[in-house]
């Protein structure tokens, strides 16, 4: 039904059977009575979700990053879904499911043909394949109601929306952080246990008006840390706290307390994460918001200060200052020899955990102060803008400067400018950023999206990042960690062949001109993923996935001169991934993922996983759950396996499988009422080759490690 609508609306505008646009859309939605897309599941929301924070773990690989701020925008529009005729080009930049092709066809449409009637209606709009209809369908609508705000008091009152969580999290084993000890050995060894107990605790409270307005704050304290004794006699090991205003007058953004600031292609300043290479390939394209408030737990991803954007007509100026203390490494030694009482630090600390003496030492060691500002010129098909950052710490800045890393930056102050671009050609989306270190090299991105028809699309990105560029805050595309001493070549496709079948595929060449850790040399290497989607039904789901990476490392062997040399690490990751419906309630998912690690001159290793999901949420029922059995095997750590489980909301679990054994977990919500939620998660890991399961403070006498969740959020 939905391509014969398709087809008859295409007919009578080419056509021009009503030269109406009123009629003619009324027309569409008389035929829409029957509707190509049925109610939207909060299960199919979260498997959006999910989907992209897989993106972001093929690029970070790491279990411990918190994702809440990148996909809380996504849970808000659930919520409240965006009206597609009163969206702005910043809301659906934020809603990041679009691409600026894409919103500049649905603006384009709506002006010459009126607002929109039904969702169905995207279907003939340019770039608007049935994919993406369904993607987006969750968090959007189409209706003719005015959204523009009144902020009286009554109207902040009567409209406004409060969320206040609760969560408490332990590990249900004993840690050798946690064990026993006497008052002499720990005198003795005072970083050999952990001060504080077992448990983490999480509280998080945030008031909405629409997308206009929202304030809260939010605490937390990791498992060891101390709670209202000893370093922290103030109760919570981190707190934050934010106001953020939005499009009031001349002021288009304000920040005030924790926020994050993001511009152009991310290698000027960019606080926060950033997707990276995955099998969405518009995504190698940043879509910078400017300020957005920060509410996540992570305790470096943020600028604590106040930022403001004010437009113009078709100019924005943004101004933003931070003043925030950060944790370091101290060199005591150095730092005696100082007159002036500056201290001395050799690193920043990125952990965020104060648990032991030495970490607690190393707690807001040094004051880091970043101030600057963004100039653009925007239209709705060309946006330049001018970035200029300058970034202080109170304290001498002495890292360990070896070979490989010796263009780093060693100064206690640091200023980078840069220059952004981003314009739309027809169905073309040309976009750039160049970058420059006052007292070092420069970096390059540019690329271009390409939408040749609505089943086939293009990417490529050429990137060029000196090793002498210093980043402050810089997450462009790349292989490194840092945006310094690389150059590459990117190419990437999607094409739908079909309604049911989509075929998603990229290469990545790429050079390291200079040597990196573990590196003793000049490198290459390449990365291609080629995946295939069948969808034959909203019922169905499957693809299969082929991921390899290539690059050189150090080689392993014990040499007797010395000297190391590079040889080539190959790793590929094969992956058959299937979602099927068994019934409006009831969902299966499956995964069997294996990987070969080819390090030459060791010993090639491989590993698997496979598990099976059951999701339930029953339409009327109170009762939701999640459910996983997995079965995993690998050879080492090395080949390691990371997979997404289903966590409380705003929780995000990516544990890295490895050795040998089973996973299991089951996460149930319960609406207790309306605006009282209950989540409670249990996992347990078994390792059937292990009889010690990780190592130092967080090392487990046995072979299994189990953890629990408990959280409630009252919902007013």
């Amino acid at each position: 039904m939905g391509k014969l609508l398709h087809i008859v609306f295409c007919f009578i505008n080419r056509n021009k059977l009503f030269p109406n646009t009123f009629l003619l859309s009324t027309f569409y939605f008389l035929l829409s009575t029957f509707p190509l897309f049925s109610q939207i599941t909060e299960e199919e929301k979260n498997q959006i979700i999910e989907q992209r924070v897989e993106y972001l773990i093929e690029s970070e690989e790491s279990s411990d990053i918190d994702y809440t701020t990148i996909f809380e925008q996504l849970n808000y529009f659930y919520d409240r879904p965006l009206n597609l005729n009163r969206a702005s080009i910043n809301e659906l930049k934020e809603l990041s499911l679009f691409s600026d092709i894409q919103i500049n066809n649905l603006l384009l449409h709506i002006e010459n043909n009126g607002k929109l009637m039904t969702l169905e209606e995207l279907q003939t709009i340019q770039g608007f394949d049935l994919a993406t209809i369904r993607m987006i369908t969750p968090f959007v609508k189409v209706s003719a109601d005015v959204d523009s705000p009144q902020l009286s008091l009554n109207e902040l009152l009567k409209n406004g929306e409060n969320q206040y969580f609760v969560r408490v999290e332990r590990v249900l084993e004993e840690k050798k952080g946690f064990s026993p000890t006497t008052d002499s050995a720990l005198l003795a060894s005072p970083n050999s246990r952990y001060k504080g107990d077992r448990n983490r605790y999480f509280t998080r409270y945030k008031y909405n008006y629409g997308n206009h307005i929202s304030f809260g704050f939010t605490a937390e304290k990791d498992a060891g840390e101390e709670f209202f004794k000893g370093s922290q006699s103030k109760g919570f090991d981190y707190y934050s706290a934010h106001f953020f205003l939005r499009n009031q007058g001349k002021i288009k953004q304000l920040a005030i307390g924790d926020y994050q600031a993001q511009f152009g292609q991310g290698l000027t300043f960019w606080s926060g994460l950033a997707f990276g290479k995955s099998a969405d390939i518009m995504l190698v394209k940043r879509s910078a918001v400017g300020l957005k408030p920060y509410t996540s737990a992570d305790e470096n991803l943020f600028m604590r200060g106040a930022g403001i954007t004010l437009a113009f007509d078709e100019i924005e100026i943004t101004s933003f200052y931070s003043l925030n203390s950060v944790d370091a490494n101290i060199n005591s030694a150095d730092s005696t020899l100082l007159d002036d009482d500056v201290s001395v630090i050799t690193s920043f600390q990125q952990t965020g955990f104060h648990r032991t003496k030495s970490e607690i030492e190393d707690k807001d060691a040094i004051i880091k102060q970043t101030m600057g500002g963004h100039l653009a010129y925007k239209t709705r098909k060309l946006n330049i803008g001018f970035t200029g950052v300058y970034n202080e710490i109170d304290a001498n800045f002495n890292p360990n400067l070896i070979t490989y890393n010796q263009f780093r930056n060693n100064d206690s102050k640091q200023t980078n400018l840069g220059i952004d671009y981003n314009w739309l050609y027809k169905n073309f989306n040309f976009f750039g950023e160049l970058a420059k270190s006052t007292n070092g090299g420069t970096a390059l991105v540019t690329g271009a999206l390409i939408n040749l028809a609505n089943n086939f699309s293009m990417s490529v990105l050429y990137r060029d990042y000196a090793r002498d560029f210093h980043p402050i805050a810089s997450v462009g595309i790349g292989e490194n960690s840092t945006n310094e001493n690389e150059k590459g070549l990117y190419f990437g496709i999607v094409a739908s062949p079909s309604s049911k079948f989509t075929l998603a595929a990229y290469y990545d060449q790429f050079t390291f001109p200079w040597l990196k850790y573990s590196v003793n040399a000049p490198s290459n290497g390449y990365q291609y993923l080629t995946q295939l989607t069948y969808k034959p039904s909203k019922k169905l789901e499957m693809y299969f996935r082929v991921r390899e990476r290539n690059k050189f490392e150090n080689t392993d062997i014990d040499l007797e001169d010395g000297i190391d040399y590079i040889v080539p690490r190959k790793q590929t990751n094969y992956r058959y991934n299937i979602s099927y419906s068994v019934s409006p309630s009831f969902k299966l998912k499956n995964r069997v993922e294996v990987i070969n690690v080819n390090h030459e001159g060791s010993p090639f290793e491989t590993g698997y996983l496979i598990y099976q999901d059951v999701v339930y949420q029953g339409l009327n029922s109170p009762l939701q759950f999640s459910l996983r059995y997995g079965i995993f095997q690998t050879d080492s750590y090395e080949s390691r396996i990371y997979a997404y489980e289903n966590d409380v909301l705003y929780a995000f679990s990516i544990p890295a499988y490895y050795n040998r054994g089973t996973r299991t977990y089951l996460t149930v919500r319960y609406k207790v009422r309306k605006g009282i939620d209950v989540w409670l998660r249990y996992g347990l890991t078994y390792y059937e080759n292990m009889d010690v399961i990780s190592s130092g403070l967080e090392e487990i006498q046995g072979n299994t490690k189990s953890d629990v969740k408990f959280q409630v959020r009252f919902k007013f």
